[in-house]
């Protein structure tokens, strides 16, 4: 029998934070033994569990060597900026990343291959399994209907959310622009204005709703002629990103080294 995954958690105090404590509090495979928040937190020194009002016995702290000493994992949904400093670290202590966090630069992306060269990560921009099918679906649809349907993306969240669009938004346009051949930079639009003219064909185009405590709702719609075709989904709570973030640390135990995402976990490469 696997001994039980020992988890520490970044960001305790949010609302990722509290959905990812009270997943480890139901799981029989991983275990909280560290929650970490930034210093200056109102937070550090309480119980990770209080805000769930269920006590798990394990103080939030502000100690990442010390929190990483303890644990397998870290889970990560947080800013790039402490994201990026809680990797170093994992890398240097060998301990395993989930990192959901979003808003990477291209330069901060490639500092997370170059540290999953030491220590296996799991780096995705939504670690629901539901999302994660639909990227799959949007690649099927994608090259089905190929030429002839305009690409849209729409995507809400709740209005403390820091980054537009969503990663992701990003994500589905990047599996739809691959499907079709694409560069998603080259053709991507991020708002529309005054007299645009008519739409040309490549275009994908991203529109982003932000407001109230929406978790997270994204639309890809593919409309033709006569038709469209819409792909949605739609989170009521934070808990279907959790649990797909415990399954990517449970994931990595059999990992040593590497890069790998949500279609890795789930089988779907």
């Amino acid at each position: 029998m696997r001994q039980v995954l020992k988890i520490a958690v970044a960001g305790a105090s949010g609302r990722m934070g509290h959905a990812l404590i009270e997943a480890l509090g139901q799981s029989a495979d991983a275990t909280l033994v560290a929650a970490l928040d930034q210093p200056g937190s109102a937070w550090l020194g309480k119980d990770a569990g209080e805000p769930t009002g269920a006590l798990c016995g394990v103080r939030i702290d502000d100690d990442i060597d010390v929190a990483l000493a303890l644990a397998d994992c870290l889970i990560d949904f947080t800013r790039p900026a402490g994201s990026l400093r809680h990797l170093e670290i994992c890398r240097r202590r060998g301990v395993h990343l989930v990192l959901g966090t979003t808003g990477f630069s291209i330069q901060d992306k490639l500092a997370i291959q170059d540290a999953a060269r030491d220590i296996p990560i799991v780096f995705a921009p939504n670690m629901a399994v539901g999302v994660n099918l639909v990227f799959r679906l949007l690649d099927v649809a994608a090259r089905a209907l190929h030429d002839g349907y305009d690409v849209e993306i729409i995507e809400a969240h709740h209005r403390h959310k820091v980054d537009a669009p969503s990663g992701t938004a990003l994500r589905m346009g990047e599996v739809v622009a691959g499907a079709l051949g694409r560069d998603l930079a080259e053709c991507a639009v991020y708002g529309r204005e005054g007299h645009t003219g008519e739409r040309p064909a490549p275009q994908i185009g991203f529109s982003t709703i932000r407001g109230g405590d929406i978790v997270g709702d994204h639309t890809v719609l593919f409309a033709g002629t006569g038709e469209r075709i819409e792909i949605t989904h739609k989170a009521a709570s934070r808990m279907p990103y959790a649990l797909g973030a415990l399954r990517a640390a449970c994931f990595l135990r059999d990992q040593t080294r590497g890069l790998y995402d949500m279609q890795d976990v789930l089988g779907l490469r």
